[in-house]
């Protein structure tokens, strides 16, 4: 999918990764993807983390239930029940739709 076939985003490349751990995991390499239910970058922008500038390389849909160990790996967990534990625990009473659709966002160290 294009940029120019991208939805308009919700929120900004900011608020992208902000819980300490998460910074951690992808200052440490263990992160290269951040899924969210909106959408808050576009390829190419750029993410500042501590001293280290990162770049939008992808942004698409994807749903819960196409997640597989692999996905999981590049959101900085061995498995992916560790993630899905993770997510849960940050949204209390959230349930687990395998239906339900969020916004891949894969970045690099640049």
């Amino acid at each position: 999918m294009s940029t120019a076939a991208l939805p308009p985003k919700t929120c900004t490349i900011e608020r992208l990764v902000t819980k300490q751990e998460d910074i951690d995991r992808v200052l440490r390499g263990e992160k290269t993807a951040t899924r969210r239910n909106g959408r808050y970058a576009d390829p190419g922008e750029k993410l500042v983390l501590g001293s280290q500038t990162f770049e939008v390389t992808r942004v698409y849909q994807q749903s819960l239930g196409e997640l597989t160990d692999e996905h999981a790996r590049t959101e900085g967990f061995a498995t992916m029940e560790q993630y899905k534990e993770y997510i849960l625990s940050l949204h209390a009473g959230m349930p687990w739709i395998p239906q339900a659709k969020v916004w891949v966002h894969e970045f690099k160290a640049i």
